[in-house]
């Protein structure tokens, strides 16, 4: 079961954090690789790494909330591989402002980033898997998609609750083309994003003390959950959001 071996899986954010785990964690499966970011030198180092495990591995400088970049990513896999199976849709930013802090660009660029770049590029890549029939789009939304917080700057909460519905919607728009499209909800994880936060004395007092895990999320915890929705078992799964919280937010 789970076994990814002769599909091609694109990821967006793919230069640092949990985008170059995902990689990993898909190579490992059999996947064949196509990695996505702004910093080609971070990705070219990634890319060593997918080799050693033995899958090819292409990796495209590209700024996703660009439209042209991303057609030119989906020409660039295309002309390397033929095909798209899987679409890990990643990248993303964020803050910890307050509304009556944030200012209009910050609200502009996270709302880009996390959730107009999401769409532009499901709508490039999902061109591909309706030709074939075939598709599985993961978004990486957050479980602050579903709940409000003051630990979490309001664009965030906004652009990744946007991401959630709009996984919903897009799963129900391209059912008929056999393309699942689904996304995981993380709690807390180390990232490159996150880290000055999260692994501090007093944030780890607070997750302690509201997080039925008590703890946040270690490497690797999010791999089930891509590995599941990325496979062919999960092709009677489409718009379901995946929580990894710790139980946060069942509570």
């Amino acid at each position: 079961m789970f076994e990814l071996t002769g599909r091609v899986a694109v990821i967006t954010g793919a230069s640092s954090g949990i985008g170059v785990q995902f990689a990993k964690i898909l190579a490992e499966q059999g996947a064949d690789l196509v990695l996505l970011a702004r910093r080609k030198e971070k990705l070219e180092e990634v890319a060593e790494e997918i080799k050693k495990i033995g899958r090819k591995c292409l990796t495209v400088k590209c700024d996703v909330t660009q439209t042209d970049q991303i057609k030119n990513a989906v020409k660039e896999t295309m002309n390397e591989y033929g095909k798209v199976d899987i679409l890990v849709n990643n990248a993303g930013t964020g803050g910890q402002t307050h509304a009556q802090d944030t200012s209009d660009e910050q609200w502009d660029t996270e709302i880009a980033l996390n959730l107009t770049a999401v769409f532009k590029v499901s709508r490039e890549f999902g061109k591909e898997m309706i030709k074939s029939k075939y598709g599985r789009v993961i978004n990486i939304a957050s479980m602050y998609g579903l709940v409000g917080s003051i630990t979490g700057g309001i664009a965030y909460h906004a652009s990744k609750g946007g991401v959630i519905n709009f996984t919903r919607a897009l799963a129900a728009h391209w059912a008929e083309y056999n393309i699942t499209v689904n996304a995981i909800a993380p709690g807390f994880f180390t990232s490159e994003l996150t880290s000055h936060l999260i692994e501090t004395d007093e944030f780890k007092n607070i997750v302690k003390a509201t997080c039925p895990a008590g703890c946040s999320g270690k490497e690797g915890e999010l791999n089930p959950a891509l590995i599941y929705l990325a496979s062919d078992e999960a092709t009677y799964t489409t718009g379901s959001i995946v929580v990894v919280d710790g139980g946060l937010t069942a509570i």
